[in-house]
């Protein structure tokens, strides 16, 4: 019988203020920055101290062995990054070197969108050789998922209204995208490897969607709006709304107390750290509101239960093709 593992892959993050300039060709592809954006990007780190982002996955990982182990199903489950170390590369060829003939493999970042989560497909596929995979292009849409977002945002949302004495609304987010990247260009037929099928990138709908599954499961919610936070330096326009116009609008009726809770992202980086502490926390008080989030995913067992879960999915995938 193959030998069987999951890898699970991530943006990945530098350890230090001083790698960012090489994270962050990484993350553009070597293409330049401007000396003012990578002084920026410093800056945001040192105010966070550093982003957790690399630990916090390698311990969802470990929550998603136990996971398997426990339902009779003993695997190992390695990690890969796309920007920063360990490397996906590193790590595929690792995990030939260990022997594994197959791997389920999905990103930490349940929104899929083909010109982001593709490029980690690519880096897979590129060390693969004889390993067979089985990749997840996307999960946004599993209940596991917005029950553990729900989760969070249970006891903050009642916290905050007993201390505010009233029902406050929720705002959702997710990570923005430059629209180049999910609206197919002109020649989209002559690139089906980026848009396979044609027609619109995935991600901005499936972002969307979480959120809804995620207000479902919370009834008390007043009311709620969803954004997109965090857009790049790049040039071009980014998808939105925003969430400084959406915060702006809030504003405007009146509304003085208010949940940010992002559902893009499964770990606390700094994305949530700089970007919803410090930034967004910052410029909702100037309009007069008073922002606060719930705890990120980090350690949840629920996530740790739907990452497993997809990933016995795909190895049962790959068994039944080794079977058929």
């Amino acid at each position: 019988m193959p030998k069987q593992a999951v890898l699970l892959l991530a943006h990945g993050t530098p350890e230090t203020v001083e790698q960012i300039p090489e994270y962050l060709r990484n993350v553009v592809s070597g293409r330049p920055l401007p000396e003012s954006v990578i002084k920026e990007i410093q800056h945001r780190y040192s105010l966070i101290g550093r982003s957790p982002l690399t630990e916090i996955t390698m311990e969802q990982a470990r929550l998603v062995e136990a996971q398997l182990a426990e339902s009779g199903q003993p695997v190992p489950v390695y990690v890969g990054m796309r920007n920063w170390r360990p490397y996906i590369p590193e790590v595929v060829r690792q995990m030939r070197a260990d022997g594994i003939e197959e791997a389920a493999v999905l990103c930490m970042a349940p929104q899929n969108s083909r010109t982001s989560v593709g490029l980690y497909r690519r880096a897979v596929e590129a060390e693969a050789g004889g390993l067979r995979i089985d990749f997840t292009p996307g999960w946004a849409q599993h209940p596991l998922l917005a029950e553990a977002f729900a989760e969070r945002l249970r006891p903050a949302l009642e916290k905050l209204t007993a201390e505010s004495g009233s029902p406050v609304p929720v705002l959702f987010t997710a990570h923005s995208v430059p629209t180049r990247t999910v609206e197919p260009p002109a020649d989209a037929e002559s690139q089906p490897r980026l848009w396979p099928g044609g027609g619109k990138d995935p991600y901005a709908d499936e972002a969307r969607h979480t959120a809804e599954f995620v207000a479902a499961l919370v009834p008390e919610i007043p009311r709620w709006w969803f954004a997109f936070q965090s857009q790049g330096a790049s040039g071009g326009p980014w998808i939105g709304p925003s969430v400084e116009s959406t915060l702006d609008s809030i504003a405007a009726e009146g509304i003085k107390t208010l949940i940010l809770q992002p559902i893009g992202f499964l770990c606390d980086h700094v994305e949530i750290l700089f970007d919803v502490d410090i930034l967004f926390r910052d410029y909702a008080a100037n309009l007069g509101i008073r922002l606060e989030r719930p705890a990120s995913l980090n350690d949840s067992s629920t996530l740790a239960v739907a990452v497993a879960d997809l990933a016995r999915q795909g190895l049962a995938r790959l068994k039944n093709q080794v079977a058929g």
